[in-house]
């Protein structure tokens, strides 16, 4: 597990090396165009140059994913154009903020903006995720709206949802955030493919694309390493048995799982 924090205040080169001395590792701030909260391409230098990766998370209202597919297309346009000023890299991840108490009939409308969002996104190239309560991240989890899930202790009602990238649990004793280093902010904990950046190196999912291939393909490609682990289990099983039908079977799934991880299959 990685520790990191999120915060609407820009961190300075100073801050940033604080944090990295306490020991953390990412910070989550707002990718937006405007605001005295946005993201720049100096203070992501700094966060960079301090050793923390960055969690890009867009946000303008809290609201603004009931707006639907119409908000999250301009979001979505807005979110890449602002990645590309601060120096956000391709094959990163955006996350989309629903920051507010979601209800079942309200999901819908959220369920849109969320997929318009990536759409747009990694059309040019990114992933996108979402940030919001257990059932928001739920929601979208089966909807197979984004391939990045954030969620929050909050409005989740006790409940922590398997197979997310990162859980913020702590908004400070009343909600409002606590301060560390002079600045304000939420606590966070995260694992996987948590799709954060540098402005020092590309991310790790950022490997060519084969022709017809999108970046929200190749992220969810099976990975090279789990793959090997399975096909070896599959080769161990192939000398064990000797019917021939059997082996051409365990044959044929072991190249599925080449395939399926972007590797060579094998006669």
């Amino acid at each position: 597990m990685a520790k990191g924090f999120d915060c609407a205040t820009p961190l300075t080169h100073i801050s940033a090396k604080q944090f990295r001395a306490d020991g953390f590792e990412f910070v989550c701030r707002y990718l937006v165009p405007s605001g005295w909260k946005r993201l720049t391409k100096k203070e992501a230098g700094d966060i960079s140059a301090a050793g923390l990766k960055i969690v890009s998370v867009f946000e303008t209202t809290a609201s603004r994913a009931l707006g639907g597919r119409t908000a999250g297309l301009n979001d979505g346009r807005i979110a890449i154009e602002t990645a590309a000023v601060v120096g956000q890299p391709k094959g990163s991840r955006i996350y989309f903020a629903v920051d507010f108490d979601a209800t079942a009939s309200q999901m819908d409308k959220v369920l849109e903006y969320i997929k318009a969002a990536r759409e747009t996104a990694t059309a040019q190239g990114y992933t996108a995720g979402v940030y919001g309560s257990a059932a928001v991240v739920e929601a979208a989890m089966k909807a197979q709206a984004c391939t990045g899930f954030w969620q929050t202790y909050a409005w989740s009602r006790g409940r922590k949802v398997e197979g997310i990238h990162i859980y913020q649990y702590d908004n400070g004793p009343k909600g409002l955030g606590k301060l560390l280093n002079n600045v304000n902010v939420d606590l966070d904990i995260a694992s996987g493919n948590v799709g954060w950046w540098d402005t020092l190196s590309r991310p790790e999912v950022q490997n060519p694309l084969k022709p017809g291939e999108t970046q929200e393909v190749k992220e969810r490609m099976l990975n090279k390493e789990d793959a090997n682990k399975v096909i070896g289990f599959l080769k161990a099983a192939y000398e064990a048995v000797e019917q021939r039908e059997a082996r051409e079977e365990l044959h044929r799934l072991a190249n599925e799982l080449r395939k399926a991880s972007g590797q060579v299959e094998e006669n």
